[in-house]
Order: C-alpha cells, then sequence, then structure tokens
C-alpha cells in the first residue's frame, strides 16, 4: 500500500469519527437537557421531605411560595 492510499484511508477514518463525535455529542446533549446527568432540579435539601424535616415544619416547594420560584428557576437553567 502506498503513503496515498494510506493517507486516503486515515483521512476517511477520520471523516467517519467525526461523524461519531457528532452523534455522540448530539446524544450527550439530549440528555443533559433532560436532566439524566445530574441536574439540580429542587434546591430544596432533601432533610426537608423527611417526616422528621416535615414536623419541624421545614418547607418544600408544595408548600412555600418562594422555594416553588426557585425550584422552577433551577429547572429551567
Amino acid at each position: 500500500m502506498s503513503e496515498n492510499d494510506k493517507s486516503r484511508n486515515q483521512s476517511k477514518a477520520s471523516g467517519a469519527a467525526d461523524v461519531g463525535q457528532a452523534e455522540v455529542k448530539q446524544k450527550f446533549d439530549e440528555a443533559n437537557e433532560k436532566g439524566y446527568f445530574g441536574t439540580v432540579t429542587d434546591p430544596t435539601p432533601n432533610a426537608n421531605y423527611t417526616f422528621a424535616g416535615q414536623a419541624k415544619g421545614a418547607p418544600t416547594p408544595e408548600t412555600d411560595e418562594q422555594l416553588r420560584a426557585e425550584a422552577q428557576k433551577a429547572r429551567n437553567q
């Protein structure tokens, strides 16, 4: 195989890798938008949702208007 053939084959492989990278990036971006990579959608501490938290009157987005606004803002980012 000549140097030109090797070079041509490498450029074909490089083009295929670029297409593959674009596809992976697209899938990654879609999953990231859906929040599959640990996006915090609710800044309320988890303890507020427990029985102990509720017994102490800890607010949640369901019970506090300000936390509801913060949760919506975090979700939309």
